[in-house]
């Protein structure tokens, strides 16, 4: 077996202009040898430090990067595992080109060894696949390989590796499968590997196998809290809803609201219920719960970790006379208030700003004190401007409530 090793390399980033201000969001390194075999796999979401950009394309949440390491973390293991390896990526000029915009940032060129016998499965399509397009997609059908993951740094990485173990298979005396960089592998890795290694954060699993945010409330005993202390994290939990989204932003509010106000998880715990049940008051207030209601008192439920059976008791006739926290029946804008928009929306930002004028709103471009509601296409976003509502209380919301609940005309 040869002891020739290729990093077969992916990136996903936040846009397309390295030079700018685009980032790497996901990186993956599939590590292989001249036969094929794997020696390693490695992938990591890396927080880019600013919007994700289209979010419809690579499906990275900003959730997903808070406790990502940023790009510096990592940057010595990175350079440890591409050294003395050949790099390979389908499309290599893309990838080095924001590996060598994100060594450079750090003051750390990308050593001058590791691109220049680089291997680009996509020009090689060329050669091994004339007639065929371009897409890593396009090249796998011609080969019958699964692409699982697409747009993912790990999928498209794997999916790289087993291209290019085509290629090997159709043409296994090419020189560049041989080429003078891999003789240094084994002694790169051995004498240069970083001292410590950063642990990999990975794309979301799905919310149901997260800690529920009350879990990370600390237990009191005795408690010491009293009404106003407990209108103020109900008025918390109010505003955080108000989109029907817990960004995870906004569970760290509740967090650390209830543990410096002296509120238990316990009484936290006794605080959602109080909340459910005014919003089931609420919704029988003209004596009907529709099926619109019940799903929104689902949702409500399963953010605050209200039990199931409260729902179904939800389902029992109320007093419509019985009145609602007043809070939840204050809206968050009115005539003349200013929204700032963040993130690429479903539709043009221009679009939304005429239909925010139309209705009496005024689109601002920055954030200020004065600005009332800031609108993200994602409500976890780590945008410079999302960082600076949060730091003023001004409520973040998602997209959803902007269409639902503002621009409803």
């Amino acid at each position: 077996m040869s002891v020739d090793l290729f990093a077969v390399v992916d990136t996903e980033t936040t846009g397309l202009f390295p030079g700018g201000h685009d980032r790497i969001a996901e990186i993956a390194i599939v590590t292989m040898d001249r036969d094929g075999q794997v020696h390693d796999r490695w992938e990591t979401l890396v927080n880019p430090e600013r919007d994700l950009g289209k979010q419809s394309l690579h499906g990275i949440r900003a959730r997903d990067v808070l406790r990502a390491p940023t790009f510096a973390d990592i940057a010595d293991e990175l350079q440890w595992r591409l050294s003395g390896t050949i790099i390979v990526a389908h499309n290599l000029g893309f990838d080095a080109r924001f590996l060598d915009a994100e060594f450079g940032r750090l003051g750390k060129p990308l050593p001058t060894h590791f691109l220049p016998s680089g291997l680009c499965t996509m020009r090689l399509s060329h050669e091994y696949l004339p007639g065929v397009g371009r897409s890593l997609r396009d090249c796998c059908d011609s080969f019958s390989i699964d692409l699982v993951g697409a747009h993912s740094a790990a999928g498209d990485a794997e999916a790289t590796a087993i291209l290019l173990s085509r290629y090997m298979e159709i043409d296994p005396e090419r020189e560049d499968w041989n080429a003078p960089s891999t003789q240094t592998a084994a002694r790169v890795r051995g004498e240069s590997a970083p001292t410590a290694f950063i642990a990999p954060v990975l794309r979301g699993a799905p919310d149901g196998n997260r800690e529920h945010f009350l879990e990370r409330i600390v237990i009191r005993l005795p408690e010491f809290t009293g009404p106003s202390e407990h209108d103020e994290y109900l008025a918390l939990v109010d505003r955080a809803l108000v989109d029907r989204y817990l960004s995870a932003h906004e569970e760290e509010q509740l967090i650390t609201t209830a543990n410096e106000i002296g509120i238990s998880r316990r009484q936290a715990s006794e605080l959602h219920r109080q909340y459910f049940e005014e919003l089931v008051h609420a919704a029988w207030r003209d004596g009907v719960l529709t099926d619109l209601e019940i799903a929104d008192l689902q949702l409500v439920a399963s953010m605050l970790d209200i039990p199931a059976e409260a729902v179904d008791q939800a389902r029992t006739p109320r007093d419509s006379q019985a009145s609602a926290n007043p809070a939840m029946a204050t809206p968050l804008l009115g005539p003349g208030d200013k929204v700032v928009l963040t993130g690429d929306m479903s539709v043009p930002r221009s679009s939304i700003e005429d239909r925010l004028r139309a209705q009496g709103y005024v689109p601002h471009p920055g954030v200020t004190k004065a600005v009332k509601l800031v609108v993200a296409a994602d409500p976890d976003s780590i945008s410079g401007k999302a960082r600076k509502a949060r730091d003023y209380g001004i409520p973040v919301v998602g997209e959803d409530y902007l269409w639902k609940s503002v621009l409803t005309s």
